[in-house]
């Protein structure tokens, strides 16, 4: 089954130097029929204005994804990581026993990215964050596997989920298989999947179905978090 999320549908909170749109229950925006999704807990689709940005603060076994979509964000935290993820690409922190970080746009435009937290497999693991340059180029057959907790990805996380992830040209296919239950974010363009149409900040529920087909309308950027 896939039932669709439109952005325009998502919670909203506009701070001035951030403009979030929440896809689950999250700060101050509560919905008992939006909690999360398996183990999926937020997805925040978040304009950080140039220069400002989120000052240091904690947080504790979670795992926490963030795909930028545009410009660029600087990382910072309390075990000495620090470093810089641009449009494209994807970083990843594992807050484990505690850890304490600050996210800040540095450049001289907004930057756009998707925040997603999921739920570990295991509690209390030491404390990571990494980020990688991942492959810009259109994909025809397959997305790639971005995020995976089996040392099969670019990018590891302490939990089952997978992140697949890539840009489809106008009128490709693609057949995406599906291990459980599956969440699709279109980071940009419009695609269709089953008999629904989702663009550029729409989401979709997919359960119950061993794989989808996404026909990409125009050309288009997808997320596919599965195994949740």
């Amino acid at each position: 089954m896939i039932k669709p999320v439109y952005y325009k549908d998502l919670g909203n909170s506009d701070f001035g130097w951030l403009n979030a749109h929440y896809h689950f229950s999250f700060s101050n925006y509560h919905n008992p029929e939006r909690m999360g999704f398996g183990k999926l807990r937020v997805i925040n689709d978040d304009i950080i204005a140039a220069g400002r940005g989120f000052p240091p603060h904690s947080h504790d076994n979670m795992e926490i994804i963030t795909f930028v979509r545009q410009g660029a964000i600087t990382h910072k935290d309390s075990v000495g990581n620090e470093g810089k993820t641009a449009a494209g690409d994807i970083q990843v922190m594992s807050a484990g026993s505690g850890i304490t970080h600050s996210e800040y746009n540095r450049e001289d435009i907004e930057t756009r990215l998707y925040q997603i937290w999921i739920e570990p497999r295991e509690r209390d693991v030491e404390p990571a964050w990494k980020t990688v340059a991942l492959p810009k180029e259109p994909v025809k057959s397959a997305l790639p596997l971005l995020v995976s907790g089996d040392g099969t990805a670019p990018l590891q996380i302490h939990a089952d989920a997978t992140i697949h992830g890539g840009k489809i040209n106008t009128g490709d296919q693609i057949v995406h298989n599906i291990d459980g239950n599956a969440y699709l974010l279109v980071s940009d363009g419009t695609v269709k999947i089953g008999d629904f149409e989702l663009s550029r900040g729409d989401a979709a529920e997919i359960t119950d179905q061993s794989d989808i087909q996404i026909n990409a309308l125009e050309t288009s950027e997808i997320l596919i978090i599965t195994n949740i």
